[in-house]
């Protein structure tokens, strides 16, 4: 657990992200138009239904361009003061505390896509980066939860490293920085629905989730669209259990935009339990998830046919 913490000192207020900022290396136009309307793929009315989205069937091809086609973060870097490691600590301890705290899947990468966001808005002090994550932690369970943890359990949980005060100043200074720009379709939605659209099975399913969760430690991740880190992460799993392709319609995404997600989600898996990333691995390999991190790593080690 990090002990280093504090207060956000006031900075200069930076510019936040526009509306208008391009999606980097996402979809093209095309296939936006390809996704929705009457050319969505076949089965995605019954994939909402199986995700319990009846009510939006009528809107089926304007939900999936929305999540699918959500923009990733822009391609800044990450402060000088703040290198990869220190980031994936920090990624690391809040999904240690996610854990103990019960709370929703989606929680937790609202909270990190909250602080690669206010982290690329502006700089940020290396002793301040736990407090940081905390914070957007708490605003993230006030978007994503139905009862929110006390800040003064969190306080607890951040060995004493920073006072109530301190967290709901740090929440203001979040707020303040991305101009409440909190609405983000989360990785897990769209893995959700590209599983259902595929027919994934379960065991297909809970791989296909630890692989996107490890892509949570790489600050480069940012970068990549929500739908497009999940449909690398379902057909990363396809291929580890039966060799065979992804199981997308091939109109969603192509071998090239997905093979480089692909590499890195093997890498960070084979990596194991490395200093300060190992909670997401000790979390897979618990029996209530059936020791999915132990199998993916007896996997990974044979050649995967077709892999990139």
């Amino acid at each position: 657990m990090l002990s280093p913490a504090g207060s956000l000192e006031p900075e200069p207020r930076s510019t936040p992200v526009p509306d208008g900022v391009p999606a980097g290396r996402g979809v093209s136009p095309g296939r936006l138009e390809r996704r929705s309307g009457p050319c969505a793929p076949p089965g995605l009315e019954e994939a909402l239904s199986a995700l319990g989205l009846e009510g939006e069937r009528e809107y089926a091809g304007d939900f999936l361009a929305e999540v699918l086609v959500c923009r990733a973060l822009p391609g800044r870097a990450l402060p000088r003061t703040v290198t990869p490691e220190m980031r994936a600590l920090v990624v690391d301890w809040l999904v240690q505390v996610h854990e103990y705290l019960g709370l929703a899947g989606d929680t937790l990468y609202l909270a990190v896509h909250l602080l690669d966001s206010y982290l690329r808005a502006g700089r940020v002090r290396l002793h301040r980066l736990q407090l940081l994550g905390v914070a957007c932690l708490f605003v993230a369970c006030k978007v994503e939860e139905r009862v929110l943890p006390e800040p003064a359990s969190l306080c607890l949980l951040g060995d004493g490293s920073f006072s109530r005060a301190e967290l709901l100043r740090a929440e203001r200074r979040i707020l303040s920085r991305l101009d409440f720009r909190l609405h983000h379709p989360g990785p897990l939605l769209c893995l959700g629905l590209l599983a259902a659209l595929a027919g994934s099975g379960p065991q297909v399913l809970r791989l296909a989730t630890y692989f996107l969760e490890l892509s949570l430690l790489e600050a480069k991740a940012a970068g990549w669209e929500p739908g497009r880190r999940a449909a690398a992460a379902l057909s990363l799993a396809h291929r580890v259990f039966d060799g065979a392709g992804s199981g997308l319609d091939p109109a969603l995404y192509s071998r090239a935009e997905l093979g480089p997600l692909e590499r890195c989600m093997v890498r960070v898996a084979l990596r194991g339990p490395a200093p300060g990333r190992a909670a997401i691995f000790f979390k897979y390999a618990r029996p209530q998830r059936q020791g999915t991190s132990l199998a993916a790593a007896r996997l990974l080690r044979h050649p995967l046919p077709g892999s990139p």
